[in-house]
Parts: C-alpha cells; structure tokens; sequence
C-alpha cells in the first residue's frame, strides 16, 4: 500500500525520494509519494520521475487497492528495479494551480450553501476553469453577480485554511449539513482529512488546497447554465 505522504497538509511539497516497491512498462508504484492521484473532483498531478539510470514523465496518477500508480512516459533508460531509490519531481506551477482552483471551489461551495441552501452535487477542476454543480438551484443573473463577488470578499479576507486529520465521529459532529456527503465516504475511512477555512466552512475533502485563502487571487464567473431540472452549473476561473 503507498503511504499518501502528502496528507494530511504536506502539499506544499514537490520533490521527494521514495523506494520503488513495482515496475512496469505502463506505471511505477512507490513505498510512499507526494503526487496527487485524480479524485474528488481533482486532476492527477504531473511531473517526473528519475533513478539511477534512466527518468520517465509522470502523465497520470491513479489509486488502484491502496497502491498509486505513476503512469509514465517519454521514458529513458531501463526500468528501475524493484527496492530502488527514486527522485519525484511534482510540477510544481500545475500543482500551485489546482490548489488555488480547489481551495476557491470550497469558497463558493459554502457561500451557495448558505445563502440558497443548494449542496455541492458535482465539480470538476482543471488548471484553466473549474464546475460545480448544486442542486437544487436556479440562479439568476443578479444571484451569479452576487456569488462572484462574494467569494472574492471572503477570498480578500485571507482566511487561514487548515488541514488536519479527524477521528470520523468527531468529522460527523462537525461538519455543517450539506458538506462532504459523508454518507458517500465508506465506513472504513477513519480518520478522516478535513480541511477547515477559518469560521466559514468545515468539510472531509482529500485533494490539495492553499495554506491561506490571499494565495487564490481571485475568481471570474464565466458561464452558468442549466443541466437538468433544479440543477445549474457554475463555470469560473481564476483571476490574479
């Protein structure tokens, strides 16, 4: 099983070693890393991978049964083999992207919670924009003026964000009523990773965040739209 290093608040980090516990031509796993595999809404983290005597680029991220695979490319040299020592390097500009992107859909997220009582039904992030789906909702132009200036009053405000590990029943107590749909997390998970901004939000997310809200910059809302009955979807961006 690879040790998730980066958890619970290690995602500042983008260069580690590790030992290579399997090898393939496809993908590599190692004892323990620090990239992101895709989940939760969030892209897998890009980079590079270099031993003794060869290196391949990192082009996808995946959890397979407890272990992460690299799946790799452009590859030089021979395999490493198995019990050897490896260099990761994260990409880290990607890496500071999404983690701005992430941190700011928990912004927005948690404003449309409390002012129109509509949950996080979907996102889905990406270095250039980001979406959220909420249900039930049906903004109006004025309602999407609002949230985009909102987010970027409390984005201004440079609210720490906190990530921590939490006993599973202590998260169950503490998490406000339409975050995380804790009913979706398998019973087994225990701890779990919360990520706490400030007084605002509250939420068991395992994905990279910023350490204060200042690092976002800000967010532009792009397009909102329809898709299907009591559901709208809200596209942004970030603004520096």
């Amino acid at each position: 099983m690879t040790d998730l290093r980066y958890l619970p608040d290690n995602d500042d980090v983008t260069t580690f070693t590790a030992i290579v516990a399997a090898a393939t031509d496809e993908y590599l796993v190692l004892d323990g890393t620090y990239f992101y595999p895709e989940g939760g809404g969030q892209p897998a983290d890009h980079g590079r991978l270099v031993w003794e005597e060869g290196a391949a680029s990192v082009e996808d991220v995946q959890k397979e049964h407890g272990d992460v695979r690299h799946y790799i490319g452009g590859r030089d040299g021979d395999l490493p083999d198995e019990g050897a020592r490896i260099e990761g390097r994260i990409d880290a500009d990607r890496r500071a992207v999404l983690k701005r992107m992430h941190t700011a859909q928990h912004v927005l997220s948690k404003i449309v919670l409390d002012r129109f009582d509509a949950q996080t039904a979907g996102n889905q992030i990406h270095t250039d924009r980001s979406r959220i789906d909420f249900k039930p909702a049906d903004f109006s132009e004025d309602e999407v003026a609002f949230l985009e200036r909102r987010t970027n009053t409390i984005i201004e405000q440079d609210l720490p964000v906190e990530k921590t590990q939490m006993p599973r029943a202590q998260a169950e107590a503490q998490t406000p009523d339409g975050r995380g749909l804790l009913d979706l997390i398998p019973d087994h998970v225990d701890p779990l990773r919360m990520v706490k901004i400030g007084d605002l939000d509250l939420c068991p997310c395992g994905g990279t965040h910023v350490d204060r809200l200042r690092e976002v910059g800000g967010i532009r809302i792009t397009n909102r739209t329809s898709k299907g009955a009591n559901v709208n979807r809200i596209e942004f961006e970030l603004v520096d």
